[in-house]
């Protein structure tokens, strides 16, 4: 977790890679509990399970409201940095500079 806890205080968007199984059931809340102490609750969350299949689902919600139980070993999470916000249904990071 120290990672996540130097991630989070670089203010950097972090990807996680399955992020929840039966033995790391509390690993996801222990991270996002640690992102919180550097991250506002409105932080976009992209929640993203079975990239690439068919059956491909896409969440964007915020680091305050992200739902456990539809997160699984198959699931990535994409945490926005403060900077990131939403439109049209996806999450944008904008670079810094103007392109």
């Amino acid at each position: 977790m120290k990672r996540v806890d130097l991630a989070s205080q670089g203010d950097f968007v972090i990807a996680l890679y399955n992020p929840k199984s039966k033995e790391r059931s509390e690993h996801l809340r222990e991270a996002v509990e640690i992102m919180l102490k550097h991250k506002s609750e409105s932080t976009p969350v992209g929640i993203i399970r079975n990239s690439g299949r068919s059956e491909t689902k896409i969440n964007i919600t915020t680091l305050g409201s992200v739902d456990y139980e539809i997160v699984d070993m198959k699931t990535i999470l994409i945490i926005g940095n403060k900077t990131t916000y939403v439109e049209d249904g996806y999450m944008i990071t904008p670079r810094g500079y103007d392109i």
